[in-house]
């Protein structure tokens, strides 16, 4: 398990995981509502991969213009479709919200309680999460943090 976790640490420093991580942190750190079905009841909780994967929408489609060959590549591979690079910030997106659907996640994160209200404090607990989100291809200030929190309200 060791060698798997150091093996996964690896690929993911060399990934550039940025946004999708950064914005999971104040997402389950300000958790007060959402109790993950598939874990004890006793609190609450969203599982990181939860926190995680639950603005992967949003978050494509703010960075798709700093690569819209690598984003039309990425949505052609889990799609299965062509994609025309000027079509890359609709088309990943598109796809990692079947992949969700299908997958049944929660319907963004207005499903595991939070509003539009909660904004301002999500992007507080993010912008210090500096490690992984200056390495986005896109301005990591508050207002386009609030942005995809905003855009990652719902999902379907």
């Amino acid at each position: 398990m060791h060698l798997a976790s150091a093996m996964a640490g690896v690929g993911f420093g060399n990934a550039g995981v940025h946004l999708c991580h950064g914005l999971s942190y104040s997402i389950s750190g300000l958790n007060t509502e959402f109790s993950s079905p598939d874990y004890p009841q006793d609190y609450k909780l969203v599982p990181h991969g939860l926190s995680v994967c639950i603005t992967s929408p949003a978050v494509f489609a703010a960075t798709a213009d700093s690569s819209p060959e690598r984003h039309a590549e990425i949505a052609e591979i889990l799609g299965g479709k062509t994609v025309r690079k000027e079509d890359a910030g609709k088309a990943l997106p598109e796809v990692l919200r079947e992949y969700l659907y299908d997958l049944g996640v929660p319907d963004g994160i207005g499903a595991l309680g939070f509003s539009d209200e909660d904004i301002p404090a999500l992007v507080q607990g993010a912008l210090p999460q500096r490690r992984v989100l200056s390495i986005a291809p896109i301005s990591t200030d508050a207002e386009p943090l609030a942005e995809i929190y905003a855009n990652s309200m719902k999902n379907y």
